[in-house]
C-alpha cells in the first residue's frame, strides 16, 4: 500500500477520505469505551490497585502528552504524517490485546503492575499518532467545512459512546451478580475487543489519502521558548496550570468514590456520566456564542464558580443512608459538571488560541499543552497519596434536634479518604480562579454584565437555552419564593 502524500488529491479522493475518517472516528471511539475511563478504573479496583496507582493510572495519558515532541521531529524528517499516523496508532493498539490476552489468562496477580506498562505503551504512542493525525486533517478536511464534518464526526461517536457504555454496564453487571468469577474475564474480552477494533480503525486510516505539506526547519526548542516571553501568555499558563491541578486531584477519584464508598453498579455510574454529557453537549453552543460575543475570561469566570460548588456537593454524597438521596443529589452534580465544563473547556481553548499571536500559533499552543500536561499529571498522583493519608481520618458533622415528641439527628457533613480529597481540591481550585484576573483579554467585558445580559437572552428564548436561563437566576428565583412564604 503507498502511504506517500499527494502534491493534489481530486474532489473525488477527499470526498472518499472524509468518509473512512468518519468510520474510523468510530471504531476509535469504540475501542475507547471497551478499554478506559470508568471501565478502566472498575478493572483496576478489580485488582485491588491502590489509591496513588489509580492516581498514576489517570496520569498516564496526560503525561505521555510531553512525546508530542517525538511527533514534531518525526513529521519534519520524514514530512510524511500519514505513515507516522498509522504506524504509531498500530503500535498503540497492540498492547490493549496482549493487556486482555494476561487478564484473560493470567489472572489478578500483580496485574495492576501489568497494567500500567502496557497502558503506558498505549499512551505513549497515541500520543505521538495524535499531533500527525490532527495535522493531517487539517489539510485534508476543506476549510469552509472544518466545523460541519467535526461536529457530525464527533456526534457520530457520541451516539457510539452513549448506546455502547450503557450496553457494557448493564453487561458487566449481569456478570457480576450472577456469573462474579467471570468479571475479570469479561474485561479481558473487552480488551481484546478494544485492541481489534482499533486496529481496524488503523487500516481505514491507511486507505485515506494525504495532502503534501511544507515544513519550517527552526529549531524545535528555540521555537518553544517563545512563549515564555510573552507575559501576559506566562499568566495564562499559570492560570490553567494551577486549574488542571486542582480539578484533577479529585476527578479520577469520582468513580472510584462511586464504587467504593456508595457500591453503586456500573449501569448506575454510565448512566450518571452520560447524563452530564448530555447536557455537556446541549450547553455547549450556547457558551460558545457568549464567549465570541463578548469574552472567554468572563465564560470561565462564570463556570468555574460553578464547577467549584460541584465539587464541594461531592462532600454530600453519601451522608444521606438512602439510596435514592444520593442518586438524586449525583445526578444534580454531574448535570453542573457537565453545564460548567462545556462552558470552561470552549473558553480555556479559545482563550488560548486568542492569545497565541496568528505566526506562532502552533508553537504557543504545543508549549501550552505541554506545561498543562505536566500539571495535569501530578495531580491525580498527589490526590492518591493525601486519599491514602486521610483514609484513616474521619470528620463526622451532626445536627441534633431534641424536643416533645422528637428526638431527630442530621448527619450534615461526613468527611473521610474522598471527601477530604475533594474539599482540598475545591479550595485548590478557589484559589486558582483568583489568577484569572491578571490574564488580559482584548474585548473583556465585566462578569456581573455579562450574566446580566445572558439571562436576558437567555429569557427570550426559553425553549432553546432554559438550562443555563434558570442556573444564572436560581437565586432570585429562591429570594421571590421565601420573600412570598414571609409575606
Amino acid at each position: 500500500m503507498d502511504l506517500k502524500p499527494k502534491i493534489i488529491l481530486s474532489q473525488q479522493e477527499i470526498n472518499k477520505g472524509l468518509n473512512l475518517v468518519i468510520v474510523e472516528g468510530m471504531t476509535t471511539e469504540a475501542m475507547i469505551v471497551f478499554t478506559q475511563g470508568t471501565f478502566l478504573i472498575a478493572l483496576a479496583l478489580l485488582t485491588g490497585a491502590s489509591n496513588f496507582q489509580i492516581g498514576l493510572l489517570s496520569s498516564l495519558p496526560i503525561f505521555t502528552n510531553v512525546f508530542q515532541l517525538a511527533s514534531i521531529w518525526l513529521v519534519r524528517k520524514f514530512n510524511n504524517r500519514r505513515a507516522i499516523s498509522i504506524v504509531c496508532s498500530l503500535l498503540a493498539r497492540i498492547p490493549l490485546i496482549i493487556t486482555g490476552c494476561i487478564v484473560l489468562f493470567a489472572g489478578s496477580a500483580k496485574l495492576i503492575n501489568l497494567l500500567l506498562f502496557f497502558l503506558f505503551f498505549y499512551y505513549t504512542f497515541a500520543s505521538v499518532s495524535g499531533p500527525t493525525w490532527n495535522a493531517w486533517m487539517k489539510d485534508l478536511v476543506p476549510e469552509n467545512k472544518l466545523g460541519a464534518f467535526f461536529s457530525r464526526r464527533g456526534r457520530n461517536s457520541q451516539i457510539l459512546n452513549v448506546t455502547l457504555s450503557i450496553i457494557l454496564a448493564l453487561t458487566v453487571d449481569y456478570v457480576k451478580h450472577y456469573f462474579p468469577r467471570f468479571e475479570l474475564n469479561m474485561y479481558g474480552i473487552m480488551y481484546i475487543a478494544g485492541g481489534i477494533t482499533g486496529i481496524a480503525g488503523v487500516f481505514l486510516l491507511a486507505r485515506t489519502p494525504e495532502p503534501h505539506s511544507h515544513l519550517s526547519q527552526e529549531n524545535i526548542f528555540k521555537l518553544l521558548k517563545r512563549p515564555l516571553t510573552n507575559n501576559n501568555f506566562v499568566k495564562l499558563l499559570v492560570f490553567n496550570s494551577a486549574w488542571v491541578f486542582a480539578i484533577n486531584m479529585a476527578i479520577p477519584f469520582f468513580t472510584v468514590f462511586m464504587m467504593k464508598n456508595l457500591g453503586l453498579p456500573l449501569s448506575y455510574i454510565i448512566s450518571l456520566t452520560i447524563l452530564g454529557q448530555v447536557f455537556s453537549i446541549l450547553t455547549i453552543r450556547i457558551w460558545g456564542k457568549f464567549a465570541d460575543r463578548y469574552s472567554n475570561k468572563t465564560m470561565i469566570g462564570i463556570g468555574a464558580p460553578l464547577y467549584i460548588i460541584c465539587i464541594v456537593g461531592w462532600c454530600f454524597a453519601g451522608v444521606y443512608t438512602h439510596l435514592y438521596a444520593n442518586i438524586i443529589l449525583l445526578a444534580i452534580i454531574h448535570i453542573l459538571m457537565g453545564i460548567s465544563t462545556a462552558g470552561i473547556n470552549v473558553a480555556l481553548i479559545n482563550i488560548g488560541l486568542k492569545l497565541a499571536p496568528k505566526e506562532d500559533a502552533i508553537v504557543y499552543l504545543s508549549a501550552k499543552n505541554i506545561i498543562v500536561s505536566l500539571f495535569s499529571f501530578l495531580a491525580p498522583l498527589t490526590g492518591g497519596i493525601l486519599a491514602d493519608y486521610f483514609s484513616t481520618r474521619h470528620l463526622n458533622v451532626i445536627g441534633q434536634w431534641k424536643g416533645p415528641g422528637l428526638d431527630k439527628t442530621f448527619h450534615l457533613l461526613l468527611l473521610n479518604e474522598w471527601n477530604f480529597l475533594f474539599l482540598i481540591g475545591a479550595l485548590l481550585a478557589l484559589i486558582a480562579v483568583q489568577l484569572l484576573p491578571r490574564v488580559k483579554e482584548a474585548g473583556e467585558v465585566q462578569k456581573d454584565i455579562v450574566v446580566k445580559i445572558m439571562r436576558t437572552s437567555i429569557r427570550s428564548n426559553i425553549k432553546e437555552n432554559f438550562i443555563i436561563g434558570s442556573l444564572l437566576s436560581w437565586h432570585s428565583l429562591l429570594k421571590d419564593k421565601i420573600r412570598k412564604k414571609l409575606f
